[in-house]
């Protein structure tokens, strides 16, 4: 039975299993874990809209106060390394701190982004890239909230498609975007 924590998010059955707050030696038994983890990280990130974990902070899937647990930091970068490897996450440092979540992947945020300014005519138009993710008109839509790195990336492939031209502002703020019919 999945556990409620006080977000509304349900944890799943293991998460109440102490052993899997500690890395476990057996290969196979490890492998099991790892998904589990990393089903766990991208469910919650997706449920919470969470782009980057600080894995020197508090993230509430790696604590469980009802069993008292807490996974170790080694745990935590193992498992994320799992995510990377199969292009789930990429670390943004090399120190291994920040870690993008990909839990949707940046060609399917692309066609999210560009089927978003098709269907409210924005196409042969020019934007600020800021308003994709923060503007009025994505209010309520998955957009809204997105990580500029992310919505970056998104968009650069979507230039590469030769959907969409970026344009560099003098500040951040004063990026644009263009995008094609």
């Amino acid at each position: 039975m999945d556990q409620p924590s006080s977000s509304g998010y349900s944890y799943p059955p293991f998460w109440s299993y102490p052993p899997y707050f500690t890395l476990q030696p057996v290969k196979d038994t490890r492998e099991r874990q790892s998904g589990l983890w990393g089903q766990l990280i991208l469910d919650y990130c997706r449920k919470h809209k969470i782009y980057v974990i600080n894995t020197g902070a508090e993230f509430p899937p790696f604590h469980n106060p009802a069993i008292n647990r807490r996974l170790q930091h080694s745990a935590i970068i193992a498992f994320l390394d799992d995510l990377v490897s199969q292009g789930n996450a990429e670390w943004l440092d090399k120190h291994k701190r920040q870690c993008l979540v990909l839990w949707r992947k940046v060609s399917d945020w692309a066609d999210t982004i560009y089927n978003f300014v098709r269907t409210y005519g924005l196409t042969d138009s020019v934007m600020v890239v800021d308003d994709l993710s923060s503007g009025d008109d994505v209010a309520g839509t998955d957009l809204a909230g997105l990580d500029r790195t992310l919505l970056l990336r998104a968009l650069k492939l979507l230039e590469s498609r030769g959907k969409a031209r970026l344009f560099k502002g003098d500040t951040p703020e004063e990026e644009g975007v263009k995008f094609f019919g």
